[in-house]
């Protein structure tokens, strides 16, 4: 694949959906190409930060030429306190679209879980808007800030979990397919380790494909740091030892692919 130029991005919208998490629509040529589960790369204007940040994507408008990009502040003085600084005609450098995305054409004729957890919710969105397929959608909050829910219920059958126990199951998403008694024979998920590791176990047992995101784990997300370094079932032919870079290589892998 060829690398992707730098562009420079307009901010078209933004706004504060729960505490720490702001929502932004930008336009970009990404859009044009961009596919569930892939990434930008959102440069600061700030020279001292070198590293772009890797920002999932969360819903993609071809039509307008724009992608929403969910995100959570990660702390002040960061390139995410940043990007939620930021307002209408507003510009920031991205490359994008980046990584691959989750398979949509192994769903067709299946039933699947789309699960996503914490800042993991938003790429699920675009996912459960384009799969071809019937969907449940499982998706786990701290709290009663269940940021995206209308749009979910916009795209499928939703089963909340929170850790408080305030809205849905309470729990984690795993509890929720469990109260549920939901059943599926094809996952898609992304979310923290902890998460993905229960799913990945899930899938083993119940004998189903999963492909999970691990795009938390994403630093630089352009191959430079080696920071996303994760261990794999097959030698990486870039450095020919047993690990993938998720920036490059994934950030979705089928389950059995990797380590967590």
């Amino acid at each position: 694949m060829a690398e992707r130029e730098k562009e420079l991005a307009v901010v078209c919208s933004q706004e504060q959906l729960a505490e720490g998490i702001f929502s932004m629509w930008i336009r970009t040529k990404a859009a044009m190409t961009a596919m569930p589960g892939q990434f930008l790369s959102m440069y600061t204007n700030d020279k001292s930060k070198l590293l772009p940040r890797p920002i999932s994507i969360c819903e993609i408008d071809r039509e307008k030429g724009m992608i929403r990009v969910v995100y959570r502040v990660t702390g002040e003085h960061t390139g995410t306190e940043e990007f939620s600084r930021m307002r209408e005609e507003d510009t920031l450098p991205v490359i994008g679209p980046l990584g691959n995305g989750f398979p949509l054409e192994e769903a067709r004729g299946r039933k699947a879980f789309l699960i996503g957890g914490g800042i993991g919710v938003p790429p699920i969105l675009e996912l459960a808007k384009q799969i071809d397929c019937e969907k449940q959608i499982i998706v786990g909050y701290r709290d009663d800030q269940t940021f995206l829910k209308k749009e979910f219920e916009q795209n499928g059958a939703v089963y909340i979990s929170t850790e408080d126990g305030s809205v849905g199951t309470a729990g984690n998403v795993m509890d929720a397919i469990r109260e549920n008694a939901l059943q599926a024979d094809i996952i898609y998920a992304c979310g923290p380790t902890p998460m993905l590791k229960a799913i990945k176990a899930y899938a083993k047992e119940q004998e189903i494909p999963c492909y999970i995101s691990l795009e938390e784990r994403m630093a630089c997300g352009i191959g430079a740091c080696l920071a996303c370094v994760c261990k794999s079932k097959d030698k990486d032919h870039h450095s020919h030892v047993h690990n993938k870079r998720i920036c490059k290589d994934g950030p979705v892998f089928l389950s059995t692919e990797v380590e967590l």
